[in-house]
Protein backbone atom coordinates (compact mmCIF):
# COMPACT_ATOMS: atom_id res chain seq x y z
CA UNK A 1 0.00 0.00 0.00
CA UNK A 2 2.35 2.91 0.72
CA UNK A 3 5.11 1.55 -1.85
CA UNK A 4 1.98 2.43 -4.21
CA UNK A 5 1.08 5.87 -2.53
CA UNK A 6 5.00 6.39 -3.21
CA UNK A 7 5.17 4.92 -6.97
CA UNK A 8 2.11 7.44 -7.66
CA UNK A 9 3.69 10.42 -6.16
CA UNK A 10 6.76 9.11 -8.36
CA UNK A 11 4.64 10.14 -11.12
CA UNK A 12 4.49 13.65 -10.25
CA UNK A 13 8.22 14.56 -10.23
CA UNK A 14 9.02 17.42 -8.24
CA UNK A 15 6.25 17.97 -7.10
CA UNK A 16 5.69 14.16 -5.66
CA UNK A 17 8.35 14.51 -3.33
CA UNK A 18 7.27 17.94 -2.38
CA UNK A 19 3.79 16.30 -0.92
CA UNK A 20 6.27 13.64 0.27
CA UNK A 21 8.58 15.47 2.37
CA UNK A 22 5.96 18.06 3.58
CA UNK A 23 4.22 14.41 4.90
CA UNK A 24 7.01 12.98 6.07
CA UNK A 25 7.44 15.39 8.61
CA UNK A 26 3.82 15.25 9.42
CA UNK A 27 2.35 11.91 9.41
CA UNK A 28 3.72 9.62 6.70
CA UNK A 29 5.68 6.61 7.83
CA UNK A 30 7.97 6.61 4.84
CA UNK A 31 11.45 9.02 4.79
CA UNK A 32 11.46 10.83 2.05
CA UNK A 33 14.63 9.95 1.23
CA UNK A 34 13.14 6.61 -0.67
CA UNK A 35 11.36 8.99 -3.25
CA UNK A 36 14.29 11.69 -3.71
CA UNK A 37 16.75 8.40 -4.83
CA UNK A 38 14.79 7.82 -8.05
CA UNK A 39 13.26 11.14 -8.79
CA UNK A 40 17.93 12.06 -8.62
CA UNK A 41 18.61 8.65 -10.45
CA UNK A 42 16.08 9.58 -13.28
CA UNK A 43 17.09 12.96 -13.66
CA UNK A 44 20.30 13.66 -12.53
CA UNK A 45 20.56 17.25 -14.11
CA UNK A 46 17.88 18.23 -11.87
CA UNK A 47 18.83 16.72 -8.40
CA UNK A 48 19.38 20.02 -6.81
CA UNK A 49 15.79 21.69 -7.79
CA UNK A 50 14.59 18.01 -6.25
CA UNK A 51 16.62 18.53 -2.83
CA UNK A 52 15.31 22.23 -2.83
CA UNK A 53 11.84 21.42 -3.27
CA UNK A 54 12.49 18.17 -0.98
CA UNK A 55 13.88 20.73 1.88
CA UNK A 56 11.47 23.43 1.58
CA UNK A 57 8.42 21.31 2.15
CA UNK A 58 9.88 19.64 4.68
CA UNK A 59 10.26 23.05 6.30
CA UNK A 60 7.05 23.73 6.11
CA UNK A 61 5.59 20.39 7.00
CA UNK A 62 8.07 20.81 10.71
CA UNK A 63 5.33 23.14 12.31
CA UNK A 64 2.59 21.24 11.76
CA UNK A 65 4.25 17.87 12.87
CA UNK A 66 5.21 20.28 15.87
CA UNK A 67 1.49 21.25 16.24
CA UNK A 68 0.30 18.25 16.10
CA UNK A 69 2.20 16.92 19.25
CA UNK A 70 1.14 20.11 21.55
CA UNK A 71 -1.91 19.25 20.88
CA UNK A 72 -2.83 15.18 20.99
CA UNK A 73 1.25 14.14 22.32
CA UNK A 74 3.36 11.79 21.30
CA UNK A 75 0.97 8.66 22.12
CA UNK A 76 -0.03 8.85 18.20
CA UNK A 77 3.60 7.97 17.22
CA UNK A 78 3.44 4.84 18.59
CA UNK A 79 0.13 3.66 16.02
CA UNK A 80 1.99 4.60 12.86
CA UNK A 81 5.76 3.77 13.65
CA UNK A 82 8.23 1.19 15.32
CA UNK A 83 7.84 1.21 19.15
CA UNK A 84 12.06 1.32 19.05
CA UNK A 85 12.27 4.39 16.22
CA UNK A 86 9.96 6.42 19.46
CA UNK A 87 11.70 5.00 21.98
CA UNK A 88 15.24 6.28 20.79
CA UNK A 89 14.17 9.73 19.42
CA UNK A 90 12.65 9.93 23.20
CA UNK A 91 15.48 9.09 24.93
CA UNK A 92 17.84 11.81 22.62
CA UNK A 93 14.93 13.97 23.18
CA UNK A 94 15.71 13.52 27.19
CA UNK A 95 19.32 13.70 27.11
CA UNK A 96 19.47 16.79 24.15
CA UNK A 97 16.71 18.05 22.43
CA UNK A 98 19.11 20.16 20.10
CA UNK A 99 20.88 17.04 19.18
CA UNK A 100 18.20 14.72 18.88
CA UNK A 101 17.04 16.79 16.15
CA UNK A 102 20.24 17.40 14.53
CA UNK A 103 21.13 13.47 14.96
CA UNK A 104 17.70 12.65 13.97
CA UNK A 105 18.30 14.73 10.42
CA UNK A 106 20.64 12.13 9.60
CA UNK A 107 19.20 8.98 10.95
CA UNK A 108 16.47 6.66 9.31
CA UNK A 109 13.92 7.31 11.64
CA UNK A 110 11.21 8.94 10.14
CA UNK A 111 11.56 13.06 10.55
CA UNK A 112 7.79 13.12 11.86
CA UNK A 113 9.10 11.84 15.05
CA UNK A 114 11.29 14.46 16.26
CA UNK A 115 8.56 16.94 14.67
CA UNK A 116 6.15 15.58 16.96
CA UNK A 117 8.13 14.69 20.22
CA UNK A 118 8.95 18.43 20.09
CA UNK A 119 5.69 19.55 20.14
CA UNK A 120 4.72 17.47 22.98
CA UNK A 121 7.42 18.21 24.79
CA UNK A 122 7.14 21.46 24.28
CA UNK A 123 10.37 22.15 22.96
CA UNK A 124 10.97 25.78 21.37
CA UNK A 125 9.44 25.79 17.92
CA UNK A 126 12.08 28.26 16.61
CA UNK A 127 14.58 26.26 18.22
CA UNK A 128 13.04 23.07 16.03
CA UNK A 129 12.97 24.87 12.97
CA UNK A 130 16.59 26.42 12.94
CA UNK A 131 17.67 22.75 14.07
CA UNK A 132 16.04 20.94 11.50
CA UNK A 133 17.42 23.41 9.22
CA UNK A 134 20.41 21.97 9.34
CA UNK A 135 20.03 18.86 9.94
CA UNK A 136 17.79 18.15 6.52
CA UNK A 137 19.85 20.66 3.73
CA UNK A 138 22.56 18.29 4.73
CA UNK A 139 20.83 14.91 4.28
CA UNK A 140 18.72 16.57 0.90
CA UNK A 141 21.95 18.62 -0.70
CA UNK A 142 24.47 15.74 -0.16
CA UNK A 143 22.21 13.28 -2.33
CA UNK A 144 21.31 16.18 -4.71
CA UNK A 145 24.76 17.21 -4.90
CA UNK A 146 26.25 13.48 -5.53
CA UNK A 147 23.96 12.90 -8.72
CA UNK A 148 24.70 16.32 -10.12
CA UNK A 149 28.09 15.62 -9.79
CA UNK A 150 28.07 11.92 -10.76
CA UNK A 151 25.54 11.23 -12.26
CA UNK A 152 23.83 8.02 -11.77
CA UNK A 153 26.57 6.32 -10.86
CA UNK A 154 26.21 8.16 -7.28
CA UNK A 155 23.11 5.37 -6.62
CA UNK A 156 26.20 3.38 -5.46
CA UNK A 157 26.93 6.31 -3.15
CA UNK A 158 24.87 7.39 -1.34
CA UNK A 159 24.66 3.76 1.69
CA UNK A 160 28.61 5.36 2.19
CA UNK A 161 27.65 8.73 2.09
CA UNK A 162 24.81 8.14 4.64
CA UNK A 163 27.56 5.98 6.82
CA UNK A 164 29.77 8.92 6.82
CA UNK A 165 27.43 11.40 7.76
CA UNK A 166 26.62 9.53 10.77
CA UNK A 167 29.89 8.51 11.70
CA UNK A 168 31.48 11.93 11.20
CA UNK A 169 28.38 14.32 11.52
CA UNK A 170 27.10 12.99 14.66
CA UNK A 171 30.55 13.13 16.53
CA UNK A 172 30.77 16.77 15.18
CA UNK A 173 27.18 17.67 16.43
CA UNK A 174 27.88 16.45 20.10
CA UNK A 175 31.48 18.47 20.63
CA UNK A 176 29.59 21.82 19.44
CA UNK A 177 27.12 21.23 21.66
CA UNK A 178 29.56 20.35 24.03
CA UNK A 179 31.59 23.32 23.54
CA UNK A 180 28.46 25.81 23.52
CA UNK A 181 27.45 24.51 27.02
CA UNK A 182 30.92 24.49 28.81
CA UNK A 183 30.81 28.27 26.96
CA UNK A 184 27.46 29.12 28.74
CA UNK A 185 28.67 27.45 32.46
CA UNK A 186 31.40 29.87 31.69
CA UNK A 187 29.59 33.15 30.87
CA UNK A 188 27.18 32.18 33.52
CA UNK A 189 29.48 31.67 36.56
CA UNK A 190 31.32 35.31 35.40
CA UNK A 191 27.83 36.87 35.59
CA UNK A 192 27.57 35.08 38.94
CA UNK A 193 30.62 36.36 40.04
CA UNK A 194 30.46 39.99 38.90
CA UNK A 195 26.90 40.04 41.01
CA UNK A 196 29.05 38.48 44.09
CA UNK A 197 31.28 41.43 43.44
CA UNK A 198 28.42 44.14 43.43
CA UNK A 199 26.87 42.72 46.31
CA UNK A 200 29.95 42.85 48.43
CA UNK A 201 30.82 46.53 47.37
CA UNK A 202 27.44 47.67 47.98
CA UNK A 203 27.45 45.55 51.37
CA UNK A 204 30.92 47.55 51.83
CA UNK A 205 29.74 51.06 50.96
CA UNK A 206 26.21 50.54 53.73
CA UNK A 207 28.28 48.88 56.43
CA UNK A 208 31.99 51.10 56.19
Amino acid sequence: MLQKIIDYLAEFGTLGLFIHSFMDAIIFPIPALFLQLPLSMLNPSNALWIATAGFFACLLGTPVGYFIGRMIGSSVLNKLLKKDWVDKAMNLFQKNGEAAILIGSFTPIPFKVFTIISGSLRFPLWKLLAFASIGRAVKFYSIGILFYVYGRSAEHMVKNVSLYLLVIGVPLILLFLFIRKKLRQRKLKQIESLDFKEETAEHSSVNP
